[in-house]
């Protein structure tokens, strides 16, 4: 077994990973990454975020062309789609961008392992190569950076071709008839959304009182009467108990109030949520200990209980989010540097690719009734907005929360169109600190989308001009 000798080795090749290995690299220090995919930019480049929001982009066109171009006067005949071609450039997408990250590897001068890690001792990564053979990587410092997998449920084990994961629904060769998915989270209303567009009959089942349970009930009510309207059905409250299989055929059985429903379904998607991925690392050579779900204790600067070895991203306590995992390998990178790290988990948004998208940070309304904070809210709709009349997606509101002692901003909720990018402002007033005062009085660009959040701010004190 070869031996090498870095300042620092990172295990785990997606967004957490890569990240914390670049800003190491910046800083001075000779880097190592470790991935076992083969192929770096962990779930999310693979198997996630993009491969998911390509699938829904192609999805939202088909829908778009089918159901509102004639509003703009144009004009297709026998239109249709090709799932095979979708599916191409999806993966296209993805493996442009995963070799751009093993680019940025080679630039950044960081020694790249194909294969699996794990503590032989506090200083010392085994990697087991996948194309066969041995590395022994001598380290002062390690990130811990493995990323997540579903939850699998015992009365549903994957196969990813009847029961899938969100992996499996990725990859279906032709559209499903009926497509039943358990877990109404951020995962499982993608992926229905994307198969829902295309002519699946989809049916979301979610064991809590609602989807979407951290959302902003207003924002909840909103969302679910427009995937209704897309064909998307709702059973809350809803309990999966078991699958029964007869050739192409199942029948997922579930119990609500009280009685027993019974679904029959050609696909199902189990996207109940996800763990951390920490298995077979080796922690408990170097005393390490993972809780149930996999996740390992860290403190502010990322260290866990042992000295020089560091977790991040989807391993440690938080939402399982790229962007958080990212915000942490930069930081933890400049803590091992003896720099300031900086996460600042207040201003970390929430978004969900349906359409309309759905973006949050902060707290909701229910929280503050739940917690006794005193607010002043301000709504204003796309309806009112002239930009989203233009595009003809005037569907959803910007619904803003202010502590009504301070006026400082505690939560902002969107549900509309381009959500995912309006939120961006609203992060940076958090970062800073922001009331809704100073979102008010900020020029906003005219016709813009973004003039809908404005119209919010004002409305928090009661001066809406437009809305």
């Amino acid at each position: 077994m070869a031996e090498h000798t870095f300042d620092l080795v990172v295990i785990g090749g997606g967004v957490a990973g890569y990240i914390a290995a670049i800003r190491a690299s910046q800083l001075g220090l000779k880097c190592a990454i470790v991935d076992s995919r083969g192929i770096l930019g962990g779930t999310c480049l693979n198997v996630g975020c993009i491969p998911s929001k390509a699938l829904l982009q192609s999805s939202e066109n088909f829908h778009v062309a089918t159901h509102k171009f004639k509003d703009h006067g144009i004009s297709i005949d026998k239109i249709s789609f090709d799932v095979a071609q979708m599916l191409k450039r999806k993966a296209g997408i993805v493996a442009k961008l995963t070799g751009g990250v093993e680019f940025l590897m080679k630039k950044n001068k960081i020694t790249y392992f194909k294969g699996f890690g794990s503590f032989a001792d506090k200083t010392t990564i085994n990697v087991k190569l996948l194309d066969g053979g041995a590395e022994a990587l001598k380290t002062k410092h390690t990130i811990i950076a493995t990323g997540s997998e579903p939850i699998e449920l015992p009365m549903a084990k994957f196969d990813e071709k009847q029961v899938v994961s969100s992996t499996g629904a990725l990859d279906f060769e032709k559209v499903p008839k009926h497509l039943v998915v358990v877990g109404g989270g951020a995962i499982g209303l993608e992926m229905g959304s994307i198969w829902a567009r295309l002519g699946a009959k989809v049916t979301v089942v979610e064991f809590a009182e609602t989807i979407l349970p951290m959302m902003d009930n207003e924002v909840i009510r909103l969302l679910k009467k427009t995937l209704g309207a897309e064909g998307l059905e709702f059973h809350e409250k809803t309990k999966f108990t078991e699958l029964k299989k007869n050739g192409d055929e199942l029948t997922v059985i579930a119990e609500k109030d009280g009685q027993k429903l019974e679904i029959k379904c050609d696909k199902l998607l189990v996207a109940v949520g996800r763990r951390a991925f920490t298995k077979d690392l080796g922690l408990d050579k170097v005393g390490i200990t993972a809780d149930k779900i996999g996740k390992i204790r860290v403190n502010k600067k990322f260290e866990t209980e042992v000295s020089g070895i560091y977790a991040i991203g989807d391993v440690i306590d938080g939402p399982m989010l790229a962007h958080k995992a990212e915000e942490e390998g930069v930081a933890c990178a400049e803590f091992i540097m003896g720099k300031h790290g900086h996460v600042n988990y207040r201003a970390i948004p929430n978004i969900v690719y349906t359409w309309p998208e759905v973006a949050a940070i902060g707290l909701n309304e229910q929280d503050c009734q739940a917690q006794g904070i005193e607010v002043n809210i301000g709504k204003s709709t796309f309806g009112a907005n002239a930009r989203a009349m233009c595009h003809g997606d005037t569907e959803g509101f910007v619904k803003l929360i202010a502590d009504k002692k301070t006026d400082l901003l505690i939560g902002a909720h969107i549900v509309g169109p381009n959500a995912s990018e309006l939120i961006a402002e609203l992060v940076m007033a958090f970062e800073y600190s922001a009331s809704s005062e100073d979102v008010a009085r900020t020029v906003h660009g005219h016709p813009t989308l973004t003039e809908v959040i404005k119209e919010a701010a004002l409305a928090v004190d009661k001066r809406s001009l437009n809305g």
